[in-house]
């Protein structure tokens, strides 16, 4: 066993609106899976279902209200943060290159770890993701959204972690790099986990799926039928939307 949720919660914090205070609500409730190493795991699920959140979690961008997470069979809280960040890497669905260039951006997290032959590693991960060397000296101004996107997954594969989590990793690509990422995954040693609302992608990618709904796990299951996953998510954002109605 890598990682092990048990019975988490997560309840957002009170907030204040116009001086009326408002109680936090549950986002996540009861949820508990283990996962393996070297698993390939999609979370799916309707828009506001917790997804993001539970990504969040297991990193400790955010706290459990609730329940315990193990990693390697220690509890985080017995675990520093940064240690912890550099095992479980979060890559964002719109990622921030911190006002560096591209070059800059790749070569970074490889100081950090006092890594050696840092050019080499970064010649490598281009080549494996075929970015343009006209990149490197660009700003995150100068690039889409997508492209981006593209180098921080450039970013996260030097970093070598055992656990990668993806938050929409294929929202801004062109089905070139859907296609060159989903490869890229089924090749490394990273325990994978993708937020996605791409099933068809999805159904290539992950030979596990935890299927959240309205905060609550529904479904952790191995080779699942996704026509069945795409009617129940379809079914619920059809009733959520008639009530907003």
């Amino acid at each position: 066993m890598l990682i092990r949720f048990n019975q988490v919660s997560f309840t957002t914090g009170r907030v204040t609106r116009k001086g009326t205070s408002i109680a936090g609500y549950e986002v996540l409730r009861n949820v508990s899976f283990e996962v393996q190493k070297g698993d390939r795991i999609a979370i799916v699920g309707a828009s506001g279902s917790g997804k993001t959140t539970l990504l969040k979690l297991f990193n400790r961008l955010l706290e459990p209200s609730a329940g315990t997470i193990q990693f390697e069979d220690k509890p985080y809280s017995e675990i520093p943060v940064l240690q912890l960040r550099q095992q479980i890497l979060f890559v964002a669905q719109e990622p921030k290159l911190l006002g560096m260039t591209v070059r800059e951006a790749l070569s970074y997290p490889l100081k950090l770890r006092n890594w050696k032959d840092t050019d080499q590693r970064i010649n490598d991960v281009i080549e494996r993701m075929n970015i343009p060397r006209e990149w490197l000296d660009r700003s995150e101004l100068e690039l889409s959204t997508g492209e981006r996107q593209w180098i921080a997954i450039a970013r996260s594969l030097l970093c070598q972690p055992a656990v990668l989590l993806l938050d929409e990793p294929i929202a801004n690509l062109d089905a070139n790099r859907s296609g060159t990422l989903l490869s890229i995954l089924a090749q490394i040693d990273s325990t994978v986990l993708v937020v996605t609302h791409q099933f068809e992608w999805a159904e290539q990618f992950a030979a596990r799926v935890l299927q959240l709904q309205q905060g609550q796990l529904i479904r952790n299951e191995m080779y699942v039928d996704w026509n069945i996953v795409k009617n129940t998510i379809a079914q619920i954002e059809r009733e959520e939307a008639e009530e907003w109605n």
